[in-house]
Formats: structure tokens, sequence, C-alpha cells
């Protein structure tokens, strides 16, 4: 979801399985994708949805389309979506895409609303570059994530307003953490998710993001942004303690990731701008060994 260069090493501590083969290209997210740990009951659903929204994005970030084009496009995959919830054939378009979803919104019965919310969002990829402040940032991420972690939930039966919120933070502390992780990546394509008034307080213009050049003023302006995600992530990470079995160990390692994505950025003094961090294997390591102890 958003603004996903593909490389699997990222935040992803497991294997993304289907979802990938489904789109024929290899991307990497902030969930693992019907990886070992889920339960197996779960993953057909689970690749359905991901194969949804990989689609979707995709129809927003990759190839040369023009914006009109593109915007045209997302408007066609939403009405065979709903086509698809009233039981009408959908275009031969995205036939895989939908073949797989139709039963899943039959079987789960899905929120459709969280699936067009991700739509709105990829519409937004397509018009909008730049972030005015962090509230314009999280109303994104809450539409551009947190679909996607309570589509999980449903899946699982937890929809206690609690799990909810809890949820929302992980998923929009993992899009803040895709965001500041792929500085690198996404301000040469044109896209700044740094918010313009904190760049303003920290005295950083976006000539100097353009150009990639990193200096006191960036860093410090990443890790103000940092540690928002941080915080974030902390707040809803007691919800893997809801999720039974296999279910949880999964969300345990996906925090976990998250959280030392955000080490490493520290470590290497917030520079994300010249260098995007990844996880190796001694992380997995340590990410395992966390997730024990939570």
């Amino acid at each position: 979801m958003h603004r996903m260069p593909p490389d699997p090493s990222s935040l992803d501590p497991a294997p993304l399985d289907e979802a990938d083969h489904l789109q024929g290209i290899r991307h990497y997210e902030n969930f693992p994708v019907a990886s070992r740990l889920c339960p197996p009951h779960l993953r057909p659903a689970i690749t359905a949805i991901y194969g949804f929204a990989r689609t979707a994005d995709d129809i927003a970030d990759e190839g040369d389309a023009e914006p009109s084009t593109r915007l045209k496009d997302i408007a066609a995959f939403r009405a065979d979506l709903m086509a698809t919830v009233r039981g009408l054939p959908p275009s031969t378009r995205w036939a895989a895409a939908f073949q797989r979803l139709d039963p899943v919104i039959t079987q789960f019965v899905l929120p459709v609303n969280l699936l067009a919310d991700l739509l709105s969002a990829f519409e937004q990829d397509v018009v909008k570059q730049r972030y005015a402040n962090e509230a314009e940032l999280l109303d994104y991420c809450g539409r551009s994530a947190n679909p996607v972690g309570r589509l999980l939930l449903h899946l699982y039966g937890i929809q206690d307003t609690r799990s909810l919120q809890q949820s929302d933070c992980i998923c929009t502390a993992l899009q803040l953490i895709n965001f500041w992780q792929d500085l690198s990546v996404d301000i040469p394509r044109g896209r700044i998710y740094l918010p313009a008034d904190a760049r303003h307080a920290h005295g950083v213009d976006e000539t100097q993001l353009l150009a990639l050049e990193s200096n006191l003023n960036t860093m410090n302006l990443i890790a103000d942004c940092v540690r928002l995600a941080r915080a974030t992530m902390q707040e809803g990470s007691q919800l893997v303690k809801k999720l039974p079995g296999r279910g949880g160990w999964e969300l345990r390692l996906v925090v976990q990731g998250g959280l030392r994505i955000l080490e490493k950025i520290e470590t290497q003094k917030f520079n994300t701008l010249r260098q995007r961090p990844k996880l190796g294997a001694w992380d997995i390591v340590v990410m395992g060994w966390r997730a024990l102890w939570m």
C-alpha cells in the first residue's frame, strides 16, 4: 500500500507468497501477506484482500500512464468492486483480483467501505504529492493503511472499539515508517510526505529535499518524524495480545519489524535522504527475540 517500491527486504519479516505472483510484480508490504504464521483457513481471504489492494495501488503508481488515465482506471476498478458486491459480473480487466475477492466478501461479510477507503487513498496518490501538516498526513494514513488492519481484524472476528483503535495506531505507524524509510526513493519520484509545517519549523525548504541534501536541519526533522511513528506504534502494540495463536505471533513480528526499521534510521543518524535502511538476517533474529517478550 502507497508508495511501495519493489524491495522485499523491508518491513516484512515473512514471505509474500501468492499475493506477489497474482500481479507478476515483486513488492514489499507493511504486513506479511499469507505468511506461514497466518492461520491456513484465512490465507485465501488475506491473499484476496492484498490482491485487490495491490492491483489498485499499481494502477495509481506503476507504469507511465497520465494522471487522468490513472483516475479513470481507478474509477473503473471501483465500479468493478461495486458490481462484485451486488453479485454482478465485473469487467474482465482485473479478473483475477475480483475472482478471488468475490467469495471472500460473501463468506466474511467484508466491510466494503474499508475497501473503498483504500481506493480513495490511491486516487489521492495520483493528484496529491505534498502535505501541509500532520493532520493531512494522518488523514491519508487513515485511508491508505488503517483499512487493511481493520479488514484483518474483521477476519479474526475482533471488532471492539479499543482493538480497532490499536490496529489504526499500528497501521498508521507502519505507513509513517514506510515514508521515513523511503525518502530517498519517494522524493526523486516527486512525492514529499514530510509535512510542510514541520519542514518550515526546522528550516528545511523543498529545494533541499529535492536535492536530497542531508544536513543537521533535515536530520532533526526526520528525527521528529521518527519519534511520532515510534510513539504511535507503541500506543497500538498491546493489540498483539488480543489476536489468538499464530495471528498474534505474526502481528508481533510486524510490530517489531517496524520498530527495528526506526532503530536503523536512528543508527544512521536519520540520514534516510541518502540511504534507505533495510532489515537483514540478524535483524530478523532480534525481532523474533523481542516478539517473545511482548
